[in-house]
């Protein structure tokens, strides 16, 4: 049987599950913003489909694969064709490396 923790052990706990919800939160107003900054979201929405394909439905197609944020990467830098019709998006080169890896993990996690 497991043992009860103590009102204190609790509190504490409380507050670590708060903050990380706070951080986590924070971090995906964060990438929004990076998405917006770098116009992505002229093209593209978490929930619908504009000129390209909504977030949620990348996140889908490329669930659980293994190299799927360095495919989304890809494409966000060098552009694509085909993937999803025939309107090419755009390279977005001038990204940098770490700005790439928090809007495809920002991508990928759309629900």
């Amino acid at each position: 049987m497991a043992t009860p923790y103590t009102p204190i052990q609790s509190s504490a706990l409380s507050i670590a599950a708060l903050a990380a919800m706070l951080t986590l939160g924070q971090s995906a107003q964060a990438n929004e913003a990076l998405a917006q900054k770098n116009n992505c979201l002229g093209c593209h929405a978490v929930a619908t489909k504009l000129v390209g394909p909504a977030y949620k439905e990348v996140a889908a197609k490329y669930a659980g694969q293994v190299d799927a944020q360095a495919r989304v990467m890809e494409s966000i830098r060098n552009g694509s064709v085909g993937k999803w019709g025939e309107l090419p998006m755009p390279p977005h080169s001038k990204i940098s490396d770490a700005d790439l890896k928090k809007l495809a993990t920002w991508v990928l996690s759309a629900k």
